[in-house]
């Protein structure tokens, strides 16, 4: 790391080191102005400071463009930072229509003309996350940089099985019975996402709470962030052509929290984009800004710094093919012949981690359990995967290449192949281990 780059980072530190270790609303630094600017038929509130190459900062459901002010206070000293409301969100006016995701990058797009800004750095967060992937594949000419943060693309990597989490019901909750529901009960409904999204909800601290909630209630608001969602087929459609139609490749940084989707973010991302590089904030699910703020703007403003620090290592196909492979490690089961790939971190030692296990047609793997929760996918093949302490064939699933699955802590589970040989991409946060239900199944190997 070069001598600049240091000197810039420690000064970025200086900045972060008045962080709260969790935060409140905070304020926006004095030298920010607010505007309502029109954009593609809609007028959207903007907060506008700083001097530099743009960065465009774009917030999700449950939060609005209030979430960045210590990320835009970080970043102002050599950026212009941009940070709108979405569409009916916040305080931009409230509208009925317009809420696919491409057609909101277009309003992020008439901002910056307005701003006569050619280009910027795009960072997104849950709905953000979304409008920023959009933005990103309908203007790749005027995307330097992209961040994506803790929420899945519709229409990407293993969007379909992601949608069968039961967490995940709000995805098709809305219409206009729904909103009779919430109507004067705003915080009750968003006091759901703030706690069971978050591994500590008394980081999203009451004073955010009262805030949020009091702006969501705003008439045609909440309207608004149920639309962001029913939205979803369309953005399905969209993005599913834009991918075809070229991989993304500008810089991407993905952020998840270790509690929320951790290194799944970056497996999303590497179906859209040939230069992902990955981040997991320990100690917080998907509210990062507000969990853990000190951590995430560090990460971010680093990766939009010259000197980047993170994770310059780049994995395509040809780097991936020349890893060491093993056979048995921590946090795999250990069965002869299945070779295992470590692609980040280390499953013995705290932290996050990520690892392809090959498996051989015709093995079967006991009922057993990890200490750590795991995310997974099958990348090729058939994979025969249950829950239970018993390794039954009638109660195990059929597997293909995108399915995503989960291991839960201390969960018992068993997998085997039949006649194809399998791949599959496994994530968590060491220090991992595997603990068979019987002893007699463990393999007598290390």
């Amino acid at each position: 790391m070069s001598w600049k780059a240091l000197s810039s980072f420690a000064f970025f530190l200086s900045i972060l080191a008045a962080l709260p270790a969790a935060a409140s609303i905070q304020a926006y630094p004095n030298s920010f102005i607010v505007r309502e600017m029109r954009a593609n038929g809609t007028t959207l509130n903007v907060r506008v400071g700083g001097t530099g190459p743009a960065v465009v900062l774009l917030h999700g459901f449950g939060d609005t463009g209030d979430m960045w002010a210590p990320l835009a206070a970080a970043l102002a000293s050599d950026h212009t930072v941009i940070v709108p409301d979405l569409r009916s969100m916040g305080l931009s006016a409230a509208v009925d229509h317009g809420f696919e995701k491409m057609n909101q990058a277009k309003d992020i797009a008439d901002v910056m003309d307005t701003l006569h800004v050619a280009r910027a750095d795009i960072v997104g967060h849950d709905i953000g996350n979304m409008v920023a992937f959009a933005f990103a594949e309908r203007y790749p000419e005027r995307t330097t940089r992209l961040v994506m943060m803790d929420a899945p693309v519709p229409g990407v990597g293993p969007w379909d099985d992601i949608l069968k989490s039961p967490l995940l019901w709000h995805f098709r909750f809305g219409g206009r019975d729904m909103e009779r529901l919430v109507a004067g009960r705003e915080r009750i409904y968003l006091d759901r996402f703030w706690n069971d999204f978050a591994a500590d909800p008394s980081k999203f601290d009451e004073a955010s709470r009262v805030h949020y909630a009091e702006l969501y209630a705003r008439p045609g608001h909440m309207h608004g962030g149920f639309a962001q969602f029913a939205a979803f087929d369309r953005d399905v459609v969209d993005n599913k052509a834009a991918v075809e139609h070229g991989r993304l490749q500008m810089p991407v940084l993905a952020v998840g929290g270790d509690h929320s989707l951790s290194s799944t973010m970056a497996h999303i991302m590497r179906f859209a984009a040939d230069n992902v590089r990955e981040v997991v904030i320990t100690d917080s699910g998907h509210w990062l800004m507000e969990e853990q703020p000190k951590t995430t703007v560090a990460a971010i403003v680093d990766f939009l710094s010259d000197g980047s620090t993170i994770n310059s290592r780049t994995l395509g196909v040809t780097e991936i093919g020349v890893l060491a492979r093993s056979g048995a490690g921590v946090g795999t089961s250990g069965v002869s012949g299945i070779q295992t790939i470590v692609l980040s971190g280390d499953p013995a030692k705290a932290g996050p981690y990520a690892i392809e296990l090959n498996v051989p047609a015709h093995t079967r793997i006991a009922a057993h359990s990890h200490r750590d929760n795991r995310f997974a996918m099958v990348v090729s093949g058939e994979w025969h995967f249950g829950y239970g302490s018993k390794a039954d064939d009638t109660h195990s699933s059929v597997l293909t290449q995108g399915a995503f699955y989960t291991e839960p802590a201390n969960a018992p589970h068993f997998a085997f192949t039949a006649d194809q040989p399998v791949a599959v991409f496994i994530t968590g946060t060491g220090p991992s281990d595997t603990r068979f239900v019987n002893e007699k199944d463990a393999p007598s190997h290390p």
